[in-house]
């Protein structure tokens, strides 16, 4: 029985950013012992997830999104923290967490309506802005918290970048890396 692709937008986050994930990434392989990793091609904030989405309703949102973001102007986006989703003892996903921004909040509001206007379905659950590193605890100890505070790279450093596309990814199944941009949203230059 054949896949079905499915579709998501995100924020982009730069090729410059993800060398710097890249190498981060590799430092935290060591210590925690996740089932998967996260591909640096693969890094990005999503906005919205529409799964297996039919062509004309995917459209429909495109042209919703590229009118919504040519009122938005790029911005600055700071990550500085890691976090986890998923029971403390064994998380599901272990993320890098943003610096709390209303330009992010604004940006990912009219995705999320244009793909609602467009007649998706979508996820209700409050917006909560990361990007993900790894999945699936697999450490024969338990996972704790505390961890995060000694392994963070981000405590001495955060990492600053410009969020300036909102990207419509494809998803591919058993590829790394698995996500492949579909259309590209830019936002308006920052003043």
């Amino acid at each position: 029985m054949g896949q079905h692709a499915h579709f998501f937008y995100a924020l982009e986050v730069p090729g410059e950013v993800k060398e710097v994930f890249k190498s981060q990434i590799e430092h935290l392989q060591e210590e925690l012992p996740f089932k998967t990793w996260v591909h640096p091609q693969d890094l990005h904030i999503t906005l919205a997830f529409l799964g297996n989405a039919p062509d004309d309703k995917m459209e429909a949102a495109s042209e919703r999104i590229e009118a919504a973001m040519k009122l938005q102007t790029s911005f600055e986006l700071k990550i500085d923290h890691l976090g986890i989703f998923g029971r403390s003892e064994a998380p599901r996903i272990f993320w890098a967490g943003l610096k709390d921004s209303q330009d992010l909040k604004e940006v990912r509001q009219d995705v999320f309506s244009a793909c609602l206007d467009a007649g998706f379905t979508l996820e209700k659950r409050p917006f909560s802005p990361h990007i993900t590193i790894a999945r699936k605890w697999v450490g024969e100890a338990p996972f704790y918290s505390a961890v995060l505070g000694a392994v963070n790279p981000f405590k001495n450093e955060e990492i600053s970048f410009q969020a300036g596309r909102v990207v419509l990814y494809k998803t591919h199944l058993g590829k790394s890396p698995k996500y492949e941009p579909i259309k590209q949203l830019p936002l308006a230059p920052g003043v």
